[in-house]
C-alpha cells in the first residue's frame, strides 16, 4: 500500500511546469516576457534573422506597462522592451485583488471581458491576458477574448480595458456626491 502512494507521487508532474512566474527586476518591478518572434527580412544577400520581444511589467500595487523592442539578439530585444514598458506605466484601479466592476477591453479586432471575481476564484485568463492581470496585481479576476487572439493585440485590449475602469471615490467626485450615495 505504501509502494502504491510513492509510485502515485512520482507520476504526478507538477503544476504549472509550463507557466512562466514573473521575474522580479532590480526597482522591485515584476517583468513577464509574453512573446518573443524571429523576424527574416529577405535582401539581396539572403535573408536576415531580428527578433521583436513583448514584455509585460508591474508593480503588484495597480501598474502596469507594455513594451515592445526589436533587435539582432534576443536579450537585447527584451531590454529595449523592458524599457519601453517602464516608460509606458499606467495606474488602475484594483479594489481587494479584484477589479471594481465588469468591463470590456478592445484594441483592433481583439475584444476582452473582464468580470471581477470574488475571493479565491483566482487569474482565469489566458497567457498574454494573464501576463498583464498578474502583474498589476490582480489576484482574481474572469475573463474573456473574443475576435483575434494575436498576443500583441491582447495585451493592448487588456490594459485599454482596465485603464476605463473607475472606483466608487472616482465616480462620486465626479457627480459630487459621497461614495455611500453610488
Amino acid at each position: 500500500m505504501a509502494e502504491e502512494v510513492v509510485k502515485n507521487e512520482k507520476s504526478k508532474r507538477p503544476q504549472n511546469s509550463r507557466r512562466e512566474k514573473p521575474v522580479r527586476v532590480d526597482d522591485g518591478m515584476d517583468k513577464r516576457l509574453v512573446h518573443v518572434r524571429r523576424v527574416t527580412k529577405v535582401v539581396k544577400g539572403g535573408r536576415t534573422m531580428r527578433f521583436s520581444a513583448l514584455v509585460v511589467i508591474g508593480d503588484g500595487k495597480g501598474n502596469v506597462g507594455m513594451g515592445i523592442g526589436k533587435a539582432n539578439e534576443v536579450p537585447n530585444a527584451i531590454d529595449k522592451a523592458t524599457v519601453v514598458a517602464k516608460k509606458a506605466m499606467r495606474k488602475i484601479p484594483v479594489v481587494n485583488g479584484t477589479i471594481p466592476h465588469e468591463t470590456v477591453g478592445k484594441f483592433s479586432s481583439t475584444n476582452i471581458l473582464m468580470l471581477p471575481a470574488e475571493e479565491g476564484h483566482g487569474v482565469i485568463a489566458g497567457g498574454a491576458a494573464r501576463a498583464v492581470l498578474e502583474v498589476a496585481g490582480v489576484h482574481n479576476i474572469v475573463t474573456k477574448i473574443h475576435g483575434s487572439t494575436n498576443r500583441i493585440n491582447v495585451v493592448r485590449a487588456t490594459i485599454n480595458g482596465l485603464l476605463t475602469l473607475k472606483t466608487r471615490e472616482e465616480i462620486a467626485a465626479r457627480r459630487g456626491k459621497q461614495p455611500e450615495e453610488i
